[in-house]
């Protein structure tokens, strides 16, 4: 069966301390994000930061954004795009509080 052209993905992950690799586009494909909204669910503010890892550069999304207790901050404003081997990074001041939501469309590059 060939693969599909366009694929719209959501993932859903917890957010610690320990800088995670969220997300990598698959070989083949382009990616866009769409949206990248992170929740504070604690009780205290939180801070987090993100960013690309692309060919061993790091470079900052955002930097300590503090998220106040029972609030969300989005991450983008715009459209990002990712290609195969960019890792999308995410990490948080708190273990137990930070959760993100990443809605992306991969598209299938040919030629």
């Amino acid at each position: 069966m060939p693969a599909a052209l366009n694929n719209f993905r959501s993932t859903l992950v917890d957010l610690t301390s320990v800088t995670g690799n969220v997300y990598t586009p698959p070989l083949g494909y382009a990616t866009v994000v769409l949206m990248a909204q992170v929740s504070n669910n604690g009780a205290n503010t939180i801070q987090i930061s993100s960013g690309i890892l692309r060919n061993s550069n790091y470079t900052s999304l955002i930097n300590e954004a503090s998220i106040p207790a029972n609030d969300s901050f989005s991450v983008l404003t715009g459209r990002l795009i990712l290609n195969f081997g960019d890792i999308l990074q995410f990490t948080s001041s708190d273990d137990t509080s930070a959760q993100l939501v990443l809605s992306y469309l991969e598209t299938l590059v040919t030629g």
